[in-house]
């Protein structure tokens, strides 16, 4: 199995809208909106880019575990990534990086 491709879990639009009936499950998965999205567009320009984790850091010049994770931790808050490396990894994945500031 190939363990470093974006590979998301399945799920049907009935069994999304069934969890976001959930007022406590809504709650959780809005309160994560940003890390989703920031998941989401790292995972999208890799997968884009059709470069594996081993890649990536061949191009950053760091570990396949370090890719991994960098990756994980964009959603975990277990760590946060300095903007160099964001900027790194998006220059790997042949992106730039734009941070905005958006009133809520």
């Amino acid at each position: 199995m190939d363990t470093d491709r974006y590979d998301p879990v399945p799920h049907t639009k009935e069994d999304t809208a069934r969890w976001m009936a959930d007022p406590e499950f809504k709650a959780a998965y809005d309160a994560l909106e940003e890390e989703y999205s920031a998941i989401s567009a790292f995972l999208d320009a890799r997968k884009a880019a059709g470069l594996t984790q081993d890649e990536i850091a061949s191009r950053m010049g760091t570990t396949k575990s370090a890719i991994s994770r960098l990756e994980s931790s964009l959603g975990s808050g277990k760590m946060s990534p300095s903007l160099a490396t964001l900027r790194r990894y998006a220059a790997a994945v042949g992106c730039r990086l734009e941070l905005k500031l958006l009133p809520r």
